[in-house]
């Protein structure tokens, strides 16, 4: 046996059991995740402009992160399905809790002005139809994701979701700074902890595949 298949058989044990205890990490912080957003009361809850502008904005991200994790096909290799999995469950519980919070002030889900709160103005649309927020992938992107089977879609993926991790940490880290209330901070702390284990362990399978991810800026 070469020493390249080797290496492979050695790194898949090691990547399943890495993704099987971040998934037991995300798990327990979505759960505490749901419990903040019904600890306060709707008399005692007030937002800023920037809570609700990244309330409204990263539930919007995080909207298509699970799409681009539920267009993958089911067939898809069982560690890369694993994690597209916990991403949808994850990131579907944060949306709750993000919109829950919009719903205890009367805030609508989304806004005709996404990233003003983090730019001061409208952020320029991406090229070739890619939606107005860091890491997000196009209509065509989508497309050709939806178009692929085997080690090509699961390559493709691996590209379009560690971009739009990406995109999520600098949005989540210009949350700290800029949102008013401690909870929505916390949120956005736990999503750079999160995503950014989970860009560690997919940028490491695209690395056995001999594949580079996409660029961000």
């Amino acid at each position: 046996m070469g020493s390249d298949a080797r290496r492979s058989r050695f790194r898949r044990p090691v990547l399943l059991l890495l993704c099987a205890a971040l998934l037991g990490v995300a798990g327990i912080a979505a759960g505490m995740w749901l419990q903040s957003a019904r600890d306060p009361s709707p008399g005692t809850v007030q937002l800023s402009e920037s809570d609700i502008g990244f309330a409204q904005d990263m539930s919007v991200h995080h909207e298509q992160a699970a799409l681009i994790a539920q267009t993958l096909t089911r067939d898809a290799d069982p560690q890369i399905r694993v994690i597209a999995d916990q991403i949808v469950a994850a990131q579907t519980s944060e949306i709750a809790t993000m919109r829950g919070w919009l719903n205890l002030v009367d805030e609508p889900f989304t806004t005709p002005h996404p990233m003003r709160w983090m730019h001061g103005s409208d952020h320029v649309t991406g090229e070739h139809g890619g939606a107005p927020m860091p890491g997000m992938a196009s209509t065509d992107e989508l497309a050709q994701l939806a178009g692929r089977r085997g080690a090509d879609a699961e390559t493709l993926f691996l590209q379009l979701m560690i971009r739009h991790h990406q995109g999520g940490v600098d949005m989540a880290e210009a949350a700290t700074h800029a949102v008013a209330s401690e909870p929505i901070r916390r949120i956005a702390l736990g999503m750079i902890r999160e995503q950014s284990n989970e860009i560690a362990v997919m940028t490491a399978i695209l690395d056995t595949r001999n594949a580079k991810p996409l660029p961000h800026p």
